[in-house]
């Protein structure tokens, strides 16, 4: 069974985050440090983890922010420029995921000192992410803040220029939402485009989730923004704007779809069947498809199905999959086999009864069949 995520913070690594704060001010009292920080560990999930910690920071570095910043910058580890997808708190210093209660105390307790927060955050991102911490600054000085952010779209540390893309996402997950980039997203676009061609694929990631995250809110701008830079784009840029359209491609949205070079298809649907009207609980749906071209050129074709679950009001509400992307060549028929597992899942509860599977082809459904499902 793999480690739980939580224990990317976990006594030792807490315990190693006090040596090294006693180590830039022998005042710091490592061991209050540590018993505080690891209360009830084992009850507490990550993000729960990650507060305690800000916490016990705050608790026991001195009540001058200038002081305290001072201090957590000396505990760091020095900057390789490398990778810290691994990194963890060593003999070097403070680095991975130890960095993350640290750049909430920044947000919690800097606002008053923007200058020196925003030299901290970009030293600390450079151990691991400062993507929590900055957006306290987003949601206090969103302009001042986004001017400081223009002037890292060149640095030559890809930690920096990830957190621009990655700290700005309107919706970033386990992290505060950030309205006014919901409401509207124009003033992020300028950076988003300043990364899209960014050298490393780990940014330009970054830049395809945030795009994925606008497109939630904004689809219509998305759309257009793919249409963009799919204008002599290369294969990166490409599978950028590919990820970024991930939502809007299973939701079929047309704008989005007609983007990307799918139209509405030419197609007739000559079969649709299920090898299991009857499922049993923890078997497999087993269909197929046949579509038959009824254009005398090729058609870029998106496949995806969707499983009507039945819900315990006996409704139902789909769940759209991935199936196949492919080029149907004049008049020819193409078919497909698919099998799909139904069983037990933490995100789902299953009820039996009368269940629905749905082909949509370039985002427009074009035939339905039912199965019943066996508890």
């Amino acid at each position: 069974m793999p480690e739980p995520f939580k224990n990317l913070l976990n006594e030792k690594i807490i315990i190693g985050m006090g040596g090294h704060l006693a180590k830039a001010w022998p005042e710091f009292d490592s061991a209050a440090f540590a018993a505080r920080a690891t209360k009830n560990l084992d009850d507490l999930e990550l993000k729960e983890r990650s507060a305690q910690i800000t916490e016990a920071l705050t608790a026991f570095l001195p009540d001058d922010f200038e002081r305290a910043a001072l201090i957590m910058l000396a505990s760091l580890a020095p900057d390789d420029g490398g990778d810290i997808g691994s990194a963890e708190v060593n003999c070097r210093g403070i680095e991975g995921w130890a960095v993350m209660p640290m750049t909430h105390y920044v947000g919690l307790r800097g606002l008053e000192h923007f200058d020196l927060s925003m030299m901290l955050l970009k030293e600390m991102t450079k151990r691991s992410s400062s993507e929590f911490g900055i957006r306290f600054f987003l949601l206090a000085e969103p302009e001042r803040t986004l001017s400081v952010l223009k002037t890292w779209v060149d640095d030559p540390n890809y930690n920096v220029r990830r957190l621009i893309s990655e700290g700005t996402r309107p919706r970033l997950p386990w992290a505060m939402r950030l309205p006014a980039f919901m409401e509207d997203p124009a003033p992020i676009l300028p950076l988003l485009e300043a990364l899209k061609d960014d050298g490393e694929e780990y940014v330009r990631r970054s830049v395809a989730n945030n795009l994925n995250d606008i497109a939630k809110d904004h689809p219509d701008i998305v759309a257009r923004i793919a249409g963009q830079w799919l204008k002599g784009a290369d294969k990166s840029r490409k599978r950028l704007i590919r990820h970024a359209c991930r939502t809007l491609i299973k939701q079929g949205h047309q704008g989005t779809l007609k983007a990307l070079g799918y139209g509405p298809a030419c197609i007739e649907l000559e079969k649709l069947g299920i090898f299991t009207p009857r499922v049993p609980f923890g078997a497999a749906l087993e269909f197929e498809l046949w579509l038959a071209s009824t254009a005398n050129y090729a058609q870029p074709l998106i496949i995806d199905y969707a499983i009507h679950h039945r819900k315990a009001s006996g409704s139902t509400t789909p769940k759209i999959f991935k199936w196949k992307t492919t080029t149907l060549a004049p008049l020819e028929t193409l078919r497909a086999k698919r099998k799909h597992a139904i069983k037990k899942i933490t995100t789902r509860v299953y009820y039996p009864g009368a269940h629905l599977l749905e082909i949509f082809v370039n985002g427009v459904s074009i035939g339905r069949e039912d199965f019943e499902l066996v508890m």
